[in-house]
């Protein structure tokens, strides 16, 4: 499988119905692309942030909040790399590269912190951080909204806007 570049054309690729293509097939746009192969690593370092709580020392709350996480974001890279795999494109590794420098992405330093944390500490750092995971994740969707095209991209987008709002709401909460 070859790989395109989101660098070449900036043009929207179209792939209409009527125009002798399928009706399964839709318009997408190098944002959507993007969208998803950004999307892709931020969901999974939130996956992986869920994975980190130890299996006691922290309240039932968080332990709840961070399932929650887990289960409704994997599903979401798993849709992301279908829709990748739709448009001819490979989805982006899940580790290394420059994943770090989006929006809201924890440093292999800041990682290696929360690791080392316990307790209530851990719990703080812990909720601190996924609020700053997830205000990233809602500016990318929110560029999603305004730049995209694919109707399957966008309706994920404001999913993710809504889903982490209320997730920050609650985070702010449990801080408090």
């Amino acid at each position: 499988m070859h790989r395109r570049h989101l660098a070449l054309p900036t043009l929207v690729l179209v792939l209409l119905a009527g125009c002798g293509s399928s009706d399964d097939e839709e318009a997408f746009a190098p944002a959507d692309v993007e969208f998803a192969r950004q999307m892709i690593p931020h969901h999974a370092q939130a996956v992986e942030m869920a994975a980190m709580l130890p299996p006691s020392g922290v309240s039932p709350e968080l332990t709840e909040l961070a399932d929650g996480i887990a289960d409704a974001q994997q599903p979401e890279i798993d849709q992301m790399t279908a829709m990748l795999d739709r448009w001819g494109y490979t989805p982006p590794p899940l580790e290394g590269g420059h994943a770090h420098e989006m929006a809201g992405m924890l440093t292999e330093d800041d990682l290696a912190a929360l690791d080392a944390a316990t307790g209530a500490e851990f719990e703080r750092m812990w909720l601190t951080m996924m609020i700053e995971h997830h205000e990233g994740a809602i500016e990318m969707a929110r560029t999603q909204l305004d730049d995209g095209i694919d109707s399957e991209a966008r309706e994920l987008a404001e999913e993710i806007v809504d889903a982490q709002e209320a997730e920050i709401a609650r985070m702010e909460g449990l801080l408090e």
